[in-house]
């Protein structure tokens, strides 16, 4: 009897969970995002904004500094984004800003890429 209620209880978890992870709202927040996008996304929210410092910037396009940090170091490094170092005590903020270069490359590049390869085509192909 004992085995039987845990198979059914691990059997009713799975579902469960299934169910949960089903839902769009937090399947689209655990979702991969080719980088490309990601750079997309940090490009295109350092003009709406302007200016972010590192972590409002982080937070907008959904990213882990961990995981992420190279692609901010590379942007910078080919001038698409300017970092800024402004002293703050005896710490520094970080703040970010898109360059002329990388409008040009969001606008000339980025914005063609995500037209022939839109993002939503992965999910509207997953769902049918």
């Amino acid at each position: 009897m004992h085995s039987q209620v845990t198979i059914l209880a691990k059997c009713s978890c799975k579902s469960l969970i299934q169910n949960f992870t089903s839902n769009k709202a937090i399947s689209l927040s655990h979702e991969y995002r080719d980088r490309v996008y990601i750079r997309k996304d940090i490009l295109l929210k350092l003009t709406e904004f302007g200016e972010l410092n590192q972590t409002n910037l982080l937070s907008y396009c959904g990213l882990n500094l961990m995981k992420h940090k190279d692609i901010l170091e590379s942007l910078e490094r080919k001038g698409f984004i300017q970092r800024i170092e402004i002293p703050w005590g005896n710490k520094k903020v970080i703040k970010y800003s898109v360059t002329e270069k990388g409008r040009q490359l969001c606008k000339m590049v980025l914005e063609p890429y995500e037209e022939i390869f839109p993002r939503s085509e992965k999910k509207d192909h997953e769902q049918s």
